[in-house]
């Protein structure tokens, strides 16, 4: 890799595959071999610090949705992809070298919360027990808890507190920019364009005239699909190019496969909404509920106090409303007594990768031997 700033010593990308065996035979049918970069800082092939025997501390980036690992070490125009930005944090002595690795959590539904599902894949065993082990065999990582942390932004911002939370046996600090949390806020409002797109594809196709809703809303009542889901996302994967509706659609389903898997129903997992007359169906909400990290700070206490560092932010702007849902977090972090760095800025959801500039050193601190 070149770096786009002069004087600037550059890392190295590798680009390496794994074979798991925790991903074979997942219920989506997706590659369970996946080849996904890892950076290495310029002191890593230098024989002028330490020898060649230095060990680094480890970071994994947990990008977000309808995205993959790859993206993050990308050419962009007029500014960094993830690498270079970590070469320039280092160049800099803002933060030390490390190790960051890219995974590629990507799925036929779009994205990856990295957590556990029957109806997706068991994403978190697949990170903890599988790719942490990998990764200090084939590079020079300082293989210990303490020295290892996860960040990311959106479902991988969602993805770096949960693992803070259930896996902090695995990472020692985590930052999460603009995840996913405060679910009546994020998810709630936008299934019922979720169920417009998801109506195109009911069978039979709607009609004029007298309507029997009770019949019709057979089956449907329970959060089962009656065949509209499984066509609209064989119908997704059809398209040259889906609109940004069909796109939110799917990441709806994407998410109610993550919270709400069923391996007894259609599809494996079940519906938060009659998709009929769109009445909220409150015992599958409550499963959404349980996944929510708002509601799981008092469960995981003890666990997210082991962590040396926990970074959170949120643009006030942000077009999903999530600065209402990190606010709770921090709100909730605090009344148990769990130290947290939380900061909020004037931005969007979109192009904030700039906020890497804080939560790397941040990690680095934590996390450095």
């Amino acid at each position: 890799m070149i770096a786009k700033i002069r004087g600037v010593a550059p890392g190295r990308v590798v680009l390496v595959e794994h074979v798991s065996r925790i991903l074979a035979d997942n219920p989506l049918g997706d590659p369970h071999v996946r080849r996904f970069p890892v950076w290495l800082p310029p002191q890593y092939d230098s024989s002028t610090t330490r020898g060649l025997g230095r060990r680094f501390p480890v970071l994994f980036d947990l990008v977000g949705y309808t995205t993959a690992g790859t993206a993050h070490v990308n050419w962009r125009a007029f500014e960094e992809n993830v690498a270079e930005k970590a070469e320039r944090l280092v160049h800099e002595k803002r933060m030390g070298p490390a190790i960051i690795v890219f995974p590629d959590c990507f799925t036929r539904l779009g994205g990856n919360q990295y957590v556990n599902s029957s109806a997706i894949g068991n994403y978190a065993d697949y990170l903890t027990r599988e790719l942490i082990g990998f990764i200090d065999r084939e590079f020079r990582s300082l293989a210990a808890r303490e020295h290892r942390g996860c960040f990311g932004k959106s479902s991988g911002g969602y993805g770096a507190i949960i693992h803070g939370m259930k896996y902090a046996r695995y990472w020692g600090a985590v930052a999460d920019h603009s995840g996913d949390c405060y679910f009546d806020f994020v998810y709630h409002a936008d299934w019922p364009n979720t169920l417009d797109e998801l109506a195109r594809y009911r069978k039979p196709a709607r009609k004029p005239g007298p309507t029997d809703v009770r019949r019709n809303e057979r089956g449907v009542e329970a959060g089962i699909d009656d065949g509209r889901v499984r066509r609209f996302v064989d119908a997704f994967h059809a398209k040259d190019r889906p609109s940004p509706a069909e796109v939110h659609c799917l990441m709806n389903l994407c998410m109610a496969a993550t919270y709400d898997p069923d391996p007894k129903v259609a599809n494996g997992f079940r519906i938060p909404f009659n998709m009929e007359t769109g009445e909220l169906l409150a015992a599958r909400w409550e499963r959404w509920r349980k996944s929510d990290p708002i509601f799981l700070v008092r469960q995981h206490a003890d666990a997210l106090r082991t962590l040396k560092g926990i970074y959170i932010d949120c643009g006030w702007r942000d077009q999903y409303h999530l600065h209402y849902g990190a606010r709770i977090l921090s709100k909730r972090l605090a009344q148990h007594r769990i130290a947290h760095r939380y900061e909020e800025f004037n931005d969007t959801h979109s192009g904030i990768d700039y906020r890497m500039d804080l939560s790397l050193p941040f990690l680095y601190r934590a996390l450095k031997p």
